[in-house]
């Protein structure tokens, strides 16, 4: 069958037609760099005038029935593979429903303009929408400000795709008033997003093409994540296959795809992440490193070749992977023991083992947060330390079944190397704010954990919950403030976890102004200094440090 590509406008693209996100694919991803980018792609197109126009992206559609609402028909497009193609004709989607929020309606052009945008939108049933599904929508944000033009604000969100979709509706609203503000009609905003802005659309009737056409694009240089270009090599394996049940393998491919890009919408950085894993712990031979994102994928496809019946069990594991690093990644504590991918590793494959009982894992990775803390955290090493040691063990764990004991042997062994005493020495007297932020929070969490145990008290602190869902900076109190320069303002014993923007609202106010604030936290360690606060210098802060390091002796131990 010949493949007719469509040089389209926003508008002519969005005629007669509607659209479909199938649950198989990634959901909306863009953040706030790429939204402002595209912002300024408009404004250039607009100070350019004339016939000048802005390429936007190519779609991929595959075309399902046709849909008739009311007395108008509609092809039904299910948008296929590419992550950018998606969140671009999303993000559209969502800047024309700003547009039509903010249109004067009571001057006749706006109220044209208006009711125009609102049927391209929301079809004249005032059921059926332009799209009518986004993925991984978990609350139904996305059809709800179609239909209302209301939102929740954006850091109500639970999952990062859900966050960033409330995150655009957000900046696309500010848009639009600013180029308001700029006493530029919002009609001619219209008429350059329905005109000047362009696509190139590829319309096809097999589902089998649409991945001829991926490849065909991925091979022009498109930018496209390894993770989905992984799905679609995979999926062209299976259209390759000549089998009678293809249909069913099909389904049970999507399904599987389905649940993964469910766990990626819901963190940023997992995909990456478990794309290398599952890759590196599928090499034949033992690894001494992480397989890179296009090495994985390269590894991945040759072992699916040979047929479906391999293509599932890749995604399986992909999936089961996934999962495992999702696992990891939702634990406030392992997830913050460190950001060093040969490490994380490690975690991951201890998840992967269902052999292991509950207990056995958490006395596992018990061993691997004290050993890996004391070298990427006590002793700030980088991300060259230990490199095969911990790919090593991750691959014997998955591959070779070792037990429960020689596994806590030999993390035992990676961290003999840099002893709990060693760690301890490097951390007096030394700067533990600056690029430590993120490592300084997992230490003080460990000590409130402690302050909890030693009262007898179960640790489900809901201030600490609101202070791992803020950035480490949000927390961070320094005792006696920064503005008073002492050499010691940073280190170690002047600096404690306060719920996010406390610390803020405090400003510079000396540390016995700062009494009442600390003890209504009902922080055990904010607490314990309260009682010192009206002579805090220099020497109390040398003796909390030394009390903090005395406890880390013990805690950080093998």
């Amino acid at each position: 069958m010949e493949i007719q590509p469509q040089y389209v406008s926003l508008g002519m693209l969005l005629q007669g037609r509607l659209f479909r996100i199938p649950q198989y694919q990634r959901a909306y991803s863009w953040r706030q760099k790429q939204r402002k980018e595209l912002f300024e792609d408009i404004r250039r197109t607009w100070i350019r005038g004339g016939d000048s126009s802005h390429f936007m992206a190519t779609i991929v559609g595959l075309r399902r029935n046709k849909v008739t609402i009311i007395t108008d028909e509609h092809q039904l497009i299910d948008v296929v593979d590419g992550q950018q193609r998606i969140t671009t004709l999303i993000f559209r989607t969502i800047i024309l429903k700003a547009i039509s929020k903010a249109l004067d309606r009571s001057e006749p052009l706006g109220k044209r303009v208006g009711r125009d945008l609102d049927e391209i939108l929301v079809k004249p049933d005032e059921a059926s929408l332009l799209l009518l599904q986004t993925n991984h929508d978990t609350s139904d944000y996305f059809a709800d400000y179609l239909r209302t033009g209301n939102h929740v604000p954006s850091d109500s969100a639970q999952t990062f795709a859900d966050r960033e979709l409330l995150g655009a509706m957000e900046d696309c609203e500010q848009f639009v008033l600013e180029w308001h503000g700029n006493s530029i009609p919002l009609t001619d905003l219209v008429n350059l997003l329905k005109n000047r802005l362009t696509f190139i659309l590829h319309e096809i009737d097999d589902e089998a093409l649409v991945y001829t056409v991926f490849e065909v694009l991925n091979s022009r240089g498109l930018s496209v994540a390894w993770f989905d270009r992984l799905k679609s090599n995979l999926m062209a394996i299976v259209f390759e296959a000549d089998t009678g049940n293809r249909n069913e393998i099909i389904d049970e491919i999507h399904q599987l795809w389905t649940g993964i890009y469910r766990r990626v919408g819901m963190r940023i950085e997992l995909s990456t992440e478990a794309l290398r894993f599952a890759a590196t712990l599928r090499l034949e031979d033992q690894p001494n490193r992480p397989l890179g994102e296009e090495d994985a994928v390269r590894l991945l496809e040759s072992q699916s070749r040979g047929g479906p019946a391999r293509v599932i069990k890749t995604t399986k594991w992909l999936k089961a992977v996934t999962e495992a690093v999702d696992k990891l990644i939702s634990d406030h504590r392992n997830n913050a023991v460190t950001r060093i991918g040969q490490a994380r590793l490690v975690a991951t494959a201890v998840h992967l083992r269902q052999d292991l009982s509950k207990n056995e894992k958490g006395k596992i990775l018990r061993r691997w947060e004290n050993v890996t803390f004391r070298i990427y955290g006590m002793f700030d090493k980088d991300a060259r330390t230990a490199v095969g040691e911990y790919v090593r063990l991750a691959w014997r764990i998955v591959n070779k079944n070792i037990s429960v004991s020689k596994i806590l042997e030999e993390l035992s062994e990676i961290g003999a190397e840099f002893p709990i005493d060693g760690a301890v020495k490097n951390m007096r007297k030394r700067n533990c704010y600056s690029d430590w932020q993120q490592q300084l929070r997992y230490f003080l969490f460990r000590y409130e954990e402690h302050l909890a145990g030693e009262a007898g008290q179960g640790f489900n602190n809901e201030q600490w919950n609101r202070i791992w869902e803020a950035s480490a900076a949000d927390s961070i109190e320094h005792i006696l403030p920064q503005s008073s320069e002492s050499k010691c303002v940073h280190w170690l014993g002047n600096l404690l976890m306060l719920p996010p923007k406390l610390n803020s609202k405090l400003g510079a106010k000396p540390p016995k102004a700062k009494a009442g604030e600390y003890a209504k936290t009902g922080l055990l360690a904010a607490q314990e200094v309260v009682d010192r606060l009206p002579r805090w210098r220099r020497r109390a802060i040398e003796d909390r440090e030394t009390k903090l390091l005395q406890w880390a002796l013990q805690e950080w131990a093998d």
